[in-house]
């Protein structure tokens, strides 16, 4: 495992899952991730733009409010206030940014609509106001199923550093593989639970920070490129 170094920490958007909330992805993440992962992020908390609009799969275990990101059929296919998400998520990067990139966990049945974000950022369909993520974490994501967003988001290879989080009992683990094909060289860490964010065992903890060393290093690379590019 690598020691804990002085680089600067990844500042990271975290997207909490389906009709939970910030607060709620806040205690999950800060109660399960060792801290020599958490002391090299700097975790922003937002809430989804939309109050919950039906049950919450986590009632009874936290409190609410809940909210979600946006709203969708049963099969998956046709989604509503999808821009909307998409401008708030932009906003909420202008408005507390800049960032590193974005870390979510999955949104019900249907994906990470988040790590579909860092897919699209890629190709410059959405988030066009802020800079190029340099990474995504994703925790139990799949991809999208609207013919029109999967091929604006999928048509090419995606080059931004990932890592996914994928568990041997989530249902959407299947779907989870495939969204792996989407990525270059993707970081898999995969854990015994289901549809949750785990806890990290020795082999995962030290796999992540490896990753996340590589990305500070690599941003503080590129900075200082830039750096010497605006003095020459």
């Amino acid at each position: 495992m690598g020691s804990e170094g002085t680089e600067r920490k990844l500042r990271l958007l975290c997207l909490h899952g389906f009709r939970t909330s910030a607060d709620i992805i806040k205690k999950q993440l800060t109660g399960k991730w060792h801290q020599s992962v958490l002391h090299r992020l700097d975790l922003v908390y937002v809430d989804a733009p939309f109050p919950c609009q039906g049950k919450s799969d986590v009632e009874g275990i936290f409190d609410p409010p809940y909210y979600e990101w946006f709203q969708f059929n049963k099969e998956f296919t046709e989604y509503q206030n999808f821009d909307e998400c998409l401008d708030y998520i932009e906003d909420c990067m202008i408005k507390h940014g800049p960032f590193d990139g974005l870390l979510g966990f999955s949104q019900v049945y249907l994906f990470s609509s988040r790590a579909s974000v860092s897919l699209i950022s890629e190709l410059g369909v959405a988030l066009t106001k802020v800079p190029k993520l340099k990474v995504v974490v994703i925790i139990g994501g799949a991809k999208f199923r609207n013919p029109s967003i999967v091929e604006k988001a999928y048509s090419s290879p995606i080059q931004c550093p990932s890592v996914h989080f994928l568990g041997d009992e989530d249902f959407l683990k299947p779907y989870g593989t495939e969204l792996l094909e989407s990525f270059i060289d993707p970081l898999v860490i995969r854990h015994p639970k289901g549809h949750t964010i785990p806890r990290f065992d020795e082999k995962g903890l030290d796999s992540m920070i490896s990753f996340l060393e590589m990305i500070q290093k690599d941003v503080k690379e590129e900075k200082q490129e830039i750096g010497l590019n605006n003095t020459s």
